[in-house]
């Protein structure tokens, strides 16, 4: 029951909060972040202690406010996402162009492009971006439970022009399809702040200690391709984003090499975050 439950309110948030006029979605999704922050649940704890990590102990409540507001427009962007024309794509999402050009030179190179980014504003709709100006991207997602809700989000995604592989359960090894994608010229982009299988890459972060996936530091070491960390934040109307250049060392062991290329990586998110902190959308446990 409990399955079916979620599997219904996620078809109701594609079928029904796209049919809403934007005025009323966005009012509606505000209106249920403030009344989540005022009921302070496990996640927006969760959510507070993550922030406080960031921004200090003494950091303003209207931050977790904020926060909520941000990831309740997320999923008020996401659910209407599918609706929307090409053209919309690109108007709501800003990249600065020496970097778009980064992007479409190693496409047209042949290299590919890793990018990693944290959880931060609206990742999907970067996505649809980069589909929208007809480039090559895969990335991966979680499987999500009930299985219902994993095959309505790989619909969903595979919508926006996004090749989908899934993190477990496939055929082929992810980073040997992955690797093999970004032989060819494909953007690779990988959310990369949380580990989800217990044997990530241990790095310092905010000042603590967590694990982040190995796979972006892999990936670029295994194939030369140029990796980037991803800052993304919302203004009024759509979403901004900036890319970091991370340089892979070439000298030492293989895993060293991957310690200290995710370590990077840590830093380039924790400098993206810490000017936006109220878009980051960590509502579950992070540090050791």
């Amino acid at each position: 029951m409990k399955d079916r439950l979620i599997d219904l309110g996620y078809t109701a948030g594609w079928s029904l909060v796209r049919a809403l006029p934007l005025p009323v979605a966005r009012s509606l999704f505000r209106t249920g972040a403030d009344r989540a922050w005022k009921a302070n649940g496990p996640g927006v704890q969760r959510l507070r202690g993550n922030l406080q990590r960031v921004a200090g102990a003494d950091m303003p409540e209207t931050l977790v406010r904020d926060a909520l507001r941000s990831y309740a427009r997320y999923w008020m962007e996401a659910f209407r996402l599918t609706s929307q024309s090409r053209e919309q794509f690109l108007d709501g999402f800003r990249m600065e162009p020496e970097w778009h050009d980064q992007i479409k030179k190693a496409v047209a190179d042949g290299t590919g492009v890793v990018l990693a980014l944290p959880h931060v504003a609206n990742w999907d709709a970067a996505g649809a971006w980069v589909t929208g100006q007809d480039l090559p991207l895969i990335t991966v997602a979680e499987r999500l439970k009930p299985e219902s809700v994993y095959k309505k989000f790989l619909a969903y995604r595979e919508k926006l022009g996004m090749r989908i592989l899934p993190l477990t359960g496939g055929d082929q090894p992810v980073l040997d399809v992955l690797a093999e994608h970004l032989r060819k010229g494909w953007v690779v982009a990988l959310l990369g702040d949380r580990d989800l299988s217990r044997r990530g890459i241990e790095v310092e972060f905010f000042g603590g200690r967590t694990r982040m996936p190995a796979g972006p530091a892999i990936l670029a070491i295994r194939t030369g391709a140029p990796l980037y960390a991803v800052d993304m934040w919302y203004d009024e109307t759509r979403v901004q984003a900036r890319m970091r250049r991370v340089v892979p060392p070439t000298d030492g062991p293989l895993d060293e090499r991957v310690k200290r290329t995710t370590q990077l990586l840590a830093d380039a998110y924790a400098a993206g975050i810490a000017e936006h902190p109220q878009d980051w959308h960590m509502l579950q446990k992070l540090w050791l």
